[in-house]
């Protein structure tokens, strides 16, 4: 099973909030996933993301690939330099 770090859509029309999450890749983007890892909402200015860096680091060094999206929010918090 391929583990990828994704964002989950969730929210209203034109008021897009997102959850990180660790999913399947075989899943579609707002199926089923493993465990949150934290949200991001692009709605507030600036936009405001939280992460459990713990939780996000440990499912890196088990070999989870992060989206490409996630993998920017993840660098411009700090994470990825861990």
């Amino acid at each position: 099973m391929a583990v990828h770090l994704r964002l989950s859509r969730g929210g209203r029309k034109n008021l897009a909030f997102y959850r990180l999450v660790a999913a399947d890749s075989r899943k579609p983007r707002d199926g089923r996933y493993l465990e949150i890892l934290g949200t991001h909402d692009p709605a507030k200015h600036p936009p405001v993301t939280v992460l459990k860096q713990e939780r996000i680091l440990d499912w890196l060094s088990k070999g989870a690939q992060p989206s490409v999206t996630v993998r920017t929010l993840l660098k411009r918090a700090g994470v990825i330099k861990k």
